[in-house]
């Protein structure tokens, strides 16, 4: 049974949907020799190039899938090459045989915190698709006095230039003189929606961290620049979120891995 060509390469683990049409609407995949288009579907037998350079299944399907949790730092970005230089998150990941770590979602350079990769593009899809509305949950740190005018305004909607937006909670957590901390809840991800948010009610972020993505939370002992395998019940928990079947073995618990300390400092240092 033939499938669309970004349905089939994002469950081969080589990418997201997204990031894949984006593959095909620059033209660096092709179908049998002919340069794919969006609506192009696979059947068996068919040969897929990326850049000119063969693709085929791994041998992922006779393995596990694969969730990682990364604590990002401030000033890592989420590309895996910088054209300016600047750190990036895959550094500190582990390498793969096979595949490649796809990212949920991204956080920008300012932002530290919770990031989910896996080797299941489907999964990745799933996740940050609007439809599903999956909770992103960030600790907030802002600079200067908020009134229960503008918490309501925030709650209720503020209309920004991509379309109106929205905190689907907003809790208080304290603070001391103008820099006050607060718990917000989006269900999109959307570029810099947390940040442009406040700065509508005229307050400016000063530091931002995401603490939770759907049923995962950040741990409190993973430290910024260190990774951890997601294990069984929580794959299966995000499965289940999004609606899609786990494999054999996905749901039973397996202990959580520490990982391993890097031999200059921070995070496991391989790739």
């Amino acid at each position: 049974m033939a499938e669309r060509l970004q349905k089939v390469l994002a469950r081969w683990g080589l990418g997201s949907r997204r990031e894949i049409e984006d593959w095909i609407r620059a033209g660096r995949l092709k179908v049998n020799g002919r340069v794919a288009e969006l609506g192009q579907t696979l059947a068996e037998g068919d040969r897929v190039q990326l850049d000119d350079k063969p693709l085929r299944a791994p041998r992922r399907f006779t393995g596990r899938r694969r969730v990682i949790l990364y604590h990002k730092p401030v000033g890592e970005v989420c590309t895996r090459r910088d054209p300016e230089g600047r750190p990036t998150i895959f550094t500190n990941l582990p390498r793969l045989r096979s595949g490649r770590w796809v990212t949920v979602g991204r956080l920008d350079l300012n932002t530290a915190g919770l990031l989910l990769l896996t080797t299941d593009g489907e999964l990745a899809n799933r996740l940050m698709h609007p439809s599903t509305e999956i909770e992103r949950e960030y600790a907030v740190r802002v600079h200067g006095e908020v009134t229960p005018e503008q918490l309501r305004e925030l709650r209720e909607g503020i209309e920004l230039e991509d379309g109106p937006a929205r905190f689907l909670d907003i809790r208080d957590a304290g603070g001391q003189g103008s820099n006050h901390w607060y718990h917000v809840v989006l269900a999109e991800g959307r570029n810099r929606e947390v940040r442009r948010l406040w700065e509508a009610i005229g307050v400016r972020v000063s530091r931002l961290i995401r603490v939770r993505y759907g049923p995962v939370t950040l741990p409190r002992d993973l430290r910024p620049g260190e990774w951890r395998d997601l294990d069984a019940t929580g794959i299966a928990r995000l499965l289940d979120a999004v609606g899609m079947p786990a494999e054999a073995g996905e749901a039973r618990a397996e202990p959580a891995r520490r990982p391993r300390r890097p031999q200059r400092g921070r995070g496991r240092r391989r790739d």
